[in-house]
């Protein structure tokens, strides 16, 4: 039992693995993620390599590979979210420009029927500063944003590691979703190796609501 979730447990010659699910109902066709515990048993330094984690999904008779969303590829989606939210961003600080740019024009009516238009720089000036803090204040917000998103990665996901003798290491592992299977429960195994020992945990995925 992990934080009130019970943990599958490997225990091989070198070395103890614990793994759970990071939340308590998986998302039906989201990527599975897993909290990782590793603890080093033997009195050597131990190495764990992500590039040695495997996942399988047994699937009508056959096995077939789930890629392993590793940290650096998390992170390139971060940055690609980021380029998103900034180009949006951007647009939105556009419009607000082009909004304010436009708001020191009017126009007026005489009694006698006659129109025109007119300027006023000062309610222009007064427009532009409101826009520009407005701007000032969604490109903070979108930056803030990103490096709280890659702070929180930083931390929680697993990377590859050194363990000391003795040593715990742990994170958040992210799984490509396995295949459907038509609303029917998913099988797969996650293959952790660390040192020389393999880790083989079964996984029985039901559908939503099960």
């Amino acid at each position: 039992m992990r934080d009130g979730q019970p943990a599958l447990v490997s225990r091989q010659k070198s070395s103890l693995v614990l793994v759970r699910p990071a939340s308590r109902q998986l998302q039906a066709n989201g990527r599975p993620v897993f909290v990782v515990g590793i603890n080093n048993l033997s009195k050597q330094p131990v190495e764990f390599r992500m590039a040695q984690v495997e996942a399988i999904q047994h699937a009508a008779g056959s096995d077939f590979e789930m890629k392993i969303v590793t940290y650096e590829m998390l992170v390139q989606e971060e940055k690609n979210r980021q380029v998103a939210a900034a180009l949006l961003t951007g647009l939105a600080a556009g419009a607000n420009a082009y909004g304010a740019s436009r708001a020191g024009y009017g126009s007026y009516t005489t009694p006698s029927g006659r129109t025109g238009t007119f300027y006023s720089p000062t309610a222009a000036a007064i427009a532009q500063g409101n826009a520009a803090a407005q701007n000032d204040a969604m490109i903070a917000t979108t930056v803030e944003a990103g490096q709280r998103n890659m702070v929180a990665l930083e931390q929680s996901v697993i990377k590859d590691n050194t363990l000391m003798p003795g040593e715990w290491y742990g994170g958040q592992l992210h799984v490509a979703p396995p295949t459907d299977q038509g609303g029917a429960q998913k099988s797969y195994a996650i293959i952790i190796t660390v040192g020389s020992d393999r880790h083989v945990i079964d996984v029985a995925q039901g559908p939503p609501g099960v």
